[in-house]
C-alpha cells in the first residue's frame, strides 16, 4: 500500500520546499503545525494544521500541539495486525506514514554567550522527540526522517517504488532518528547538569570514540568514549592504549602552562624534564633532555610549537612511544615517519577548552568530580609572600615561577628543583616529603647536574625542616610552597639559618 499521509514539523526549513512539493507530487496529505504550515501553505501546497486534524487546539504557548491520540495512533498502529486496524477505525485514527522533523536548536541556544536557563528550558523540544520514537520503533510501515540530508533519499524511494520506501531506507532512518534523540537528550542532560541548583544529582552520555589496544595492562579491555578527536589527531603509528591516552592529556595539560617555547618529557604522567627558550625549541629540548636522558625511552614527549626537522633528528634517535605538538613540519614529519610504531598527535589549540570542563573518574558504586586544577596559583604579587629575611632575588623569583607550574603536575609528594627555564631533579609520589627531596637530589646527581643555586618547589607544604634542610644541603638557596604546616615557623627558621629565601603561595596542588 502506497503512502498516503505525512506529517511535517521542523525547525530547520533547509530543503523543505523540494521536500514538501515532492510529496505533493505523489499524492501524499501533508499535515503541520506553526511556521512549518504556514511555510509549506506559501509555497500553494495544500496543507492541514494538526489542530483540524486531531479537533484539539495547541495550547499552552505551543507546549501541546502533537502529544495527541490521533498523532501517535497514526503513528504507532500495526498496519498488519487486524486488532490495531480496528481499534484505529473506531477511534478515528488515520495512518500517518511519513514523520519528517527536526528539534528545537536547543545544542545552538545554550552555546550562545549570556543564554538563560528559561531561554534553555523552552528550547527542550518534547512533542518532536515523541514523533520521532513513535514513527521510529514502527519503522516497519513508518518513514521517518530527521536529517534534511535524507530528503532526497526519501523521494528517490518514493519515485522507484511506486510511492512507498524501502524497509532498508526505513531502517536506516529509524536508527538515524535514535542516535540523534539520545545525542539531543545528552546535550540537555549535560547543560542541566551544569546548571543543577539542587546539585541532587550527575549524569553524563558520551559517543563511543574509538576501542582502544587494551588498557592499563594487555589483559584489560578499554574503550574512550567523548569527543577526543576533535583536540588531538592520530597523525601516525600503533593504535591507542588507555595509558597513552591518561599521558596525552597530562602532557597536553602541562605545556599549557607556558608561553616561551617549551618541551617536556613524560613518564606515567609524571614530567621527568621541562625545558623552556626564548627563541630554540631546540635549546628548550635540551634542557628537558640532560635532565633525564632514561626517561624519553618509551615516553611521551611535547612541545607547544611546531615541531621542526632539528628537533626531529634528536628525537628520531631514541625510542619513543608518543610525541605531541601543534603542528609537525613537513619535513619533519617525513623523517619521523619512518618509525612506523611511532604515534605522532597534533595538539589542538582547543583542547585549553576542556580545562573548563570537570574532572570525572571513576569511584567504588559511582563516580567522584571535580574542578580542573587549571592556575598555578599564589604567583600573583610573589615578592608579598616572602616569609625569610631574606627576599628572592629576581632570578629567584623566575625560577619559582618555572617550578610552580611544573610541580603542580608532578605526582604527590612532589618535589621539583629548577632554574628559571629547566628541571634540574625531580621527585614524584613518595610516602615522605623528605624521600621526594632525596629522590629529586639523587637524580640530579645521576644526571651530572649540579642544585647550587636552584630554587627547589614543592607542590604541599613542607611538614618538618627535614625536608627542606636536604633541599638546602643539596644547593638550592630558595624554596616556593604552600605553608599551613604547624611547624611553619621551624621551617622558616630553618630556611633563615641557611640564609634562603622562601614564598608562601597558600595554595596546594597535589596531584594523586
Amino acid at each position: 500500500m502506497s503512502i498516503s499521509r505525512a506529517l511535517i514539523s521542523v525547525s530547520d526549513k533547509t530543503g523543505l520546499e523540494s521536500l514538501a512539493q515532492g510529496l505533493h507530487d505523489h499524492d501524499i496529505e501533508i499535515l503541520s503545525t506553526g511556521g512549518t504550515a504556514r511555510f509549506i501553505a506559501d509555497l500553494g501546497i495544500p496543507v492541514i494544521e494538526v489542530s483540524d486534524f486531531t479537533g484539539f487546539p495547541e495550547m499552552m504557548d505551543g507546549r501541546v500541539k502533537t502529544l495527541h491520540p490521533k498523532i501517535h495512533g497514526g503513528l504507532l498502529f500495526r498496519r498488519d495486525l487486524e486488532e490495531h486496524r480496528k481499534q484505529a477505525a473506531e477511534n478515528e485514527i488515520l495512518p500517518i506514514d511519513i514523520v519528517v522533523v527536526n528539534l528545537y536548536p536547543f545544542e545552538e541556544t545554550v552555546a550562545k554567550e549570556g543564554v538563560t536557563r528559561s531561554e534553555a528550558i523552552e528550547q527542550i523540544d518534547i512533542g518532536g522527540p515523541s514523533m520521532l520514537r513513535s514513527a521510529a520503533k514502527n519503522h516497519d510501515s513508518v518513514t521517518v526522517v530527521v536529517d534534511p540530508d535524507d530528503y532526497e533519499v526519501v523521494l528517490n524511494d518514493l519515485e522507484e517504488h511506486e510511492g512507498n520506501t524501502t524497509l532498508k531506507t526505513r531502517e536506516r532512518l529509524a536508527i538515524k532518528v535514535f542516535q540523534r534523540t539520545a545525542a539531543y537528550d545528552a546535550a540537555i542532560a549535560a547543560h542541566l547538569n551544569n546548571l543543577q541548583e539542587t546539585e541532587s544529582s550527575f549524569s553524563i552520555s558520551l559517543p563511543l570514540s574509538q576501542e582502544l589496544r587494551y588498557g592499563e595492562n594487555p589483559h584489560q579491555e578499554a574503550s574512550l568514549y567523548g569527543n577526543f578527536n576533535d583536540y588531538f589527531k592520530q597523525l601516525q603509528g600503533k593504535g591507542l592504549s588507555y595509558t597513552n591516552v591518561i599521558d596525552i592529556g597530562a602532557a597536553a595539560e602541562l605545556i599549557l602552562e607556558f608561553r616561551r617555547p617549551a618541551v617536556a618529557i613524560l613518564k606515567h604522567t609524571n614530567p621527568c624534564g621541562v625545558g623552556a627558550d626564548e627563541n630554540d625549541l631546540r635549546l628548550a629540548w635540551e634542557k628537558a633532555f640532560e635532565t633525564d636522558r632514561q626517561a624519553p625511552f618509551g615516553g611521551v614527549i611535547v612541545c607547544n610549537r611546531p615541531l621542526g626537522i632539528g628537533l626531529a633528528r634528536v628525537i628520531s634517535e631514541i625510542f619513543t612511544d608518543v610525541i605531541i605538538a601543534p603542528e609537525f613540519e613537513t619535513d619533519a614529519r617525513a623523517l619521523l615517519q619512518k618509525k612506523k610504531n611511532l604515534r605522532l598527535i597534533q595538539m589542538h589549540e582547543a583542547f585549553r577548552d576542556t580545562l573548563e570542563e570537570p574532572i570525572i573518574q571513576s569511584a567504588p558504586g559511582g563516580l567522584l568530580v571535580m574542578d580542573h586544577d587549571v592556575q598555578a596559583l599564589g604567583l600573583e604579587n610573589i615578592e608579598e609572600k616572602v616569609v625569610t629575611k631574606r627576599p628572592p632575588t629576581a632570578e629567584e623569583i623566575e625560577a619559582m615561577r618555572f617550578g610552580w607550574r611544573i610541580v603542580k603536575h608532578v605526582k604527590s609528594n612532589a618535589i621539583v628543583f629548577t632554574t628559571s627555564d629547566r628541571t634540574l631533579g625531580i621527585g614524584a609520589g613518595q610516602m615522605s616529603r623528605v624521600d621526594s627531596c632525596r629522590l629529586a637530589t639523587w637524580k640530579a646527581e645521576q644526571a651530572g647536574l649540579s642544585l647550587k643555586g636552584s630554587v627547589v618547589a614543592s607542590d604541599a607544604m613542607f611538614p618538618f625542616p627535614d625536608g627542606l634542610v636536604n633541599a638546602l644541603d643539596a644547593g638550592a638557596t630558595a624554596a616556593i610552597q604552600p605553608g599551613g604546616s604547624i611547624r611553619d615557623e621551624e621551617v622558616i627558621k630553618a630556611a633563615d639559618e641557611h640564609d634562603a629565601a622562601m614564598v608562601f603561595t597558600g595554595h596546594r596542588h597535589f596531584l594523586h
